[in-house]
């Protein structure tokens, strides 16, 4: 384990903000790069998940956006070690091309968006967190001690996402949806996926998992000793 920066004592996390669009690896690199760090890991799309599941399994209409936010108010979640619950149940059966669908269009409505990012905020805490989604490091957490942009072509997304097997769709089509995600994504009114100006760009198309994460990894680093070294030179003040 890498110490983080509340190994200095002084009280200070860090966060870390990945973003990036669909099928980029940000849960696959933020999960290898958390076991490495030590750093806890919040996957900021399976809260839309769960509620997108919430919804559908309500009965109700999901196009209706008086319902989604309803059902998305009484939906709470907590981390209590690695796992995350919600109303104190594991999340299961999320990963389905329906709730691929139906979370990202819930994901447009600015109320569901404030309610999931509150929610982030409280998970992380007093932690150092890898937290990956779409805006993490734009309105989450726009003063994240480090932000990154994960991206990827949408040739190496489609192949990467087919090989994973979750999808009943052939790459042909992964594709089409995934270019669907992405101008869902990067139009909404709220929390659009763009990258932070002070982001570090990482283009994972022709990169092993490892060489990603290395670079992750090295720059996690790095952030640890500029602001150590910030702190250390506060105190000498």
């Amino acid at each position: 384990r890498y110490p983080g920066l509340s190994a200095t004592g002084k009280g200070k996390t860090m966060v870390v903000a990945i973003d990036g669009p669909a099928g980029s690896g940000k849960s696959t690199i933020a999960e290898r790069v958390a076991k490495t760090t030590g750093f806890g890991y919040l996957d900021s799309g399976l809260l839309y998940r769960g509620i997108a599941k919430a919804v559908l399994e309500s009965g109700k209409d999901p196009e209706d956006p008086v319902v989604v936010v309803e059902i998305a108010s009484r939906c709470r979640y907590e981390m209590p070690v690695d796992e995350l619950l919600l109303n104190g149940r594991p999340l299961t059966e999320i990963h389905t091309d329906r709730i691929d669908r139906w979370s990202a269009i819930h994901s447009r409505i600015i109320e569901v968006r404030q309610r999931v990012n509150a929610q982030i905020r409280s998970i992380a805490g007093a932690n150092d967190i890898i937290v990956m989604g779409r805006d993490i490091g734009t309105i989450v957490f726009p003063d994240a001690e480090l932000k990154i942009f994960l991206d990827a072509s949408i040739e190496a997304r489609a192949a990467r996402r087919y090989r994973q097997g979750s999808s009943k769709l052939n790459e042909q089509e992964i594709r089409q949806e995934i270019e669907q995600r992405d101008s869902i994504d990067r139009e909404k009114p709220f929390g659009r996926l763009v990258q932070a100006p002070d982001a570090l760009y990482i283009d994972a198309s022709d990169l092993t998992i490892d060489a990603v994460c290395d670079r992750v990894v090295r720059a996690i680093l790095k952030a640890i000793r500029e602001i150590n070294r910030e702190l250390n030179t506060g105190n000498e003040l």
